[in-house]
């Protein structure tokens, strides 16, 4: 009889395949792209025709004023669509934890934005805003409103907002989501005896309600300021980064340097850049939810 442990494999020998998967499949074009945005690579271009340049690329990002509006765009677009998708997401999750009729189903609706593929939504709402049969304009225009119909999104002034109302529509259910699922695992005695101390409504939010959904609202944030800076579909679908680049945001930018100009070299430079900003906002967020945790 045989005495003995059998020895373990190494987690090393266990996490291997993966390993090797994700090394093909996100390690090998990470580091083409970095080789790619100190060249002059060019795409359909001949073998041998690329050119190490440095920093050269990086040079002209940040001299490119087409790129720094792309840039504010972006950013504009990301901070208002966050912020709105963040207000409706805990109003819509506080209205929802409430003991009603029907809530089951009402929460299994409260899925189906979210569920919807991004470019389905687009389509969708490209439709509502159709100037000369669109929705919209039908009930603005039969409620009085608007005294004409309007082209929502062919017009510089109100394309951008039209395409955050499309995309915020979409995305709020996510963060609605998770902070439901915080919500529901708040015990009912803190609200019981915060209710017999006196506290209203909105110093229950402050002091209860508050404390428990604002770490998941963080990592919903996160989640949600990563897809919306490196935002391309939508804006693809919906306005093609028109009227006259109103709603050209940087990884549009990116799309065209690469595959329209075919200067695949500065294209991968620019991704970079939106790579660099998204971890910026990142970092900013994990501060903000270390710093909510320590206190």
């Amino acid at each position: 009889m045989m005495s003995g442990r059998i020895g373990m494999p190494s987690p090393w020998l266990l996490l291997g395949p993966m390993l090797v998967v994700v090394l093909a499949a996100v390690g090998y074009p990470v580091v083409t792209t970095i080789w790619l945005a100190f060249t002059d690579t060019r795409l359909m271009a001949g073998p041998g025709s690329a050119h190490w340049i440095g920093l050269e690329n990086f040079a002209y990002v940040f001299t490119d004023a087409d790129f720094l509006a792309a840039a504010g765009r972006t950013v504009y677009f990301t901070l208002v669509s966050v912020s709105a998708e963040a207000l409706l997401g805990i109003a819509v999750a506080l209205l929802l934890n409430q003991e009603f009729h029907g809530r089951t189903f009402c929460r299994a609706l409260l899925v189906l934005p979210w569920a919807l593929p991004t470019i389905v939504n687009a389509l969708m709402w490209r439709l509502v805003y159709q100037p000369d049969f669109g929705v919209l304009n039908a009930v603005l225009s039969q409620t009085g409103l608007i005294g004409s119909y309007r082209s929502w999104l062919g017009v510089e002034s109100s394309a951008m907002n039209a395409v955050i109302l499309a995309d915020v529509w979409k995305n709020y259910p996510l963060v609605a989501l998770i902070v439901l699922a915080a919500l529901q695992s708040a015990p009912a005695e803190l609200y019981g005896a915060a209710t017999l101390d006196g506290a209203n409504a909105w110093h229950r939010f402050r002091v209860v309600t508050w404390p428990i959904i604002a770490p998941p609202l963080l990592v919903a944030l996160v989640l949600r300021s990563i897809e919306a800076l490196k935002v391309f579909d939508i804006f693809y679908v919906m306005t093609h980064g028109g009227p006259a680049s109103a709603t050209k945001t940087m990884s549009f930018f990116v799309y065209e340097e690469s595959f329209r100009f075919m200067r695949v070299g500065s294209g991968a430079s620019y991704a970079l850049i939106v790579v660099l900003i998204c971890m910026v906002f990142v970092g900013v967020y994990v501060r903000l939810l270390k710093r909510q945790e320590a206190s």
